[in-house]
């Protein structure tokens, strides 16, 4: 959809609750970023290949990069957030009810943040959005052929991202069988560097898309439109989403790196490797295929099985269990809370 800033700003004054959805839209992107993002690089940080500001300086650069870049490659996971929901209605309804959905989403991420919970922001925004449409519409307001791709991406990154770390680590271990394990390591410390920039870059192309849909469907919306192409986002807000991942990652990246890299399993330098390999390929294969997975899925469900290649008890599953069960409840909770406000809201109008 192409609308320069001034266009933005002429059609804001028509409907100035387009200002709000922006705000908001900034205000969510960075809580993926201090929630989210650190999840990309939380093994380079605990096996001790990187820094932690070194690594959230490194993330808040190429998510930036990632969301952009991959704006201009595919734009695979904004075609499935435009089309899941159905907004079509009254015009200045349908706006409020978006408002709703995205209230809802910040303030459970905002409260996860506080906890040190690595929710995802994703299904904190996807669960939101449907409370909202539904709100809206009836379940007229769900278009399930495409919401399924939120399933197919929440199992695929559960399943991929542990049997995949499982078996990089395996590989690994059997080709640096009897390796010089200095020398190995120096390797291993490259390779997590690189791929510390590949999952940044990647994390910015998933969560960047879902959030700038999000903004441009407000915008669509406002204009009549209720499905939006997902062809030539403007330039301004890529720029002011990746600025918000940025910035949401380096003020609040630590506090998650310790809780999924730190606590819950302990890493040598190769298995950082293998969690990084197998969090790349499943956010790459989603990001291609148009599903919307979470970070935080991809890169824990990793590290367990990285872990778990060991030996079971290597993996620390209280602190999984607790994780699991936040990212359980993400979507009823965010999904009631974004149906509950869109009623409040629609109610004022």
């Amino acid at each position: 959809m192409a609308l320069s800033f001034v266009d933005f700003f002429a059609q804001a004054a028509t409907h100035p609750i387009l200002v709000v959805i922006l705000i908001l839209v900034i205000g969510v992107t960075a809580v993926s970023g201090a929630t989210d993002a650190p999840n990309a690089i939380a093994t380079v940080v605990s096996t001790r290949c990187l820094t932690p500001n070194t690594a959230i300086a490194l993330a808040a650069v190429f998510n930036f990069v990632g969301l952009v870049g991959m704006t201009f490659i595919s734009t695979a996971v904004a075609k499935t957030m435009f089309g899941m929901v159905n907004f079509s209605g009254d015009t200045n309804v349908a706006l409020l009810a978006l408002v709703a959905a995205m209230v809802g989403a910040i303030g459970w991420g905002v409260v996860c943040w506080i906890f040190g919970i690595p929710c995802s922001k994703s299904h904190s925004l996807i669960a939101g959005i449907t409370g909202g449409a539904i709100a809206l519409n009836g379940w007229a307001g769900v278009v399930p052929s495409e919401w399924a791709k939120v399933i197919y991406g929440m199992v695929f990154s559960l399943v991929a991202g542990f049997l995949l770390g499982w078996l990089f680590t395996k590989i690994i271990e059997k080709l640096f069988h009897g390796a010089n394990r200095q020398s190995a390591n120096k390797l291993f410390v490259i390779i997590q560097d690189l791929c510390a920039i590949a999952l940044s870059f990647l994390h910015g192309a998933q969560d960047g898309q879902k959030f700038m849909s999000i903004a441009v469907l407000g915008i669509a919306l406002s204009f009549g439109v209720s499905e939006p192409s997902a062809d030539g986002f403007p330039l301004w807000i890529m720029i002011i989403c990746s600025a918000a991942i940025s910035l949401g990652t380096a003020i609040g990246g630590k506090r998650i790196i310790k809780s999924v890299g730190m606590d819950m399993v302990k890493l040598e330098k190769y298995q950082g490797v293998a969690a990084n390999f197998s969090t790349t390929f499943t956010l790459l294969f989603a990001s291609l295929t148009g599903m919307p997975v979470s970070t935080s899925h991809c890169n824990t469900s990793a590290i367990m099985g990285v872990g778990a290649s060991k030996s079971i008890r290597r993996v620390n599953w209280g602190i999984a269990k607790n994780m699991i069960f936040a990212w359980i409840i993400t979507f009823p909770v965010c999904g009631a809370i974004g149906y509950v406000l869109a009623m409040i809201f629609m109610s004022f109008s």
